[in-house]
């Protein structure tokens, strides 16, 4: 059996996975919160994180 056969299977998952992780840290970008933070959280929590950000508010810009 070829190894590669079953990462190629796993790719678009993969790939879908990690695209929604980095909107999810744009989105939190938008609504001054931590990118960083939020993609980290996206990796295993995926569609989770994407509608925890959709729900909470925008968060006030700090002044120092």
């Amino acid at each position: 059996m070829n190894h590669f056969s079953s990462f190629a299977e796993g790719a678009p998952w993969f790939a879908g996975w990690g695209t929604l992780a980095l909107i999810n840290a744009g989105l939190a970008q938008g609504k001054n919160r931590s990118g960083l933070l939020w993609f980290l959280l996206s990796v295993p929590f995926g569609p989770l994180a994407t509608l925890a950000l959709v729900l909470l508010p925008k968060q006030r810009a700090k002044m120092f």
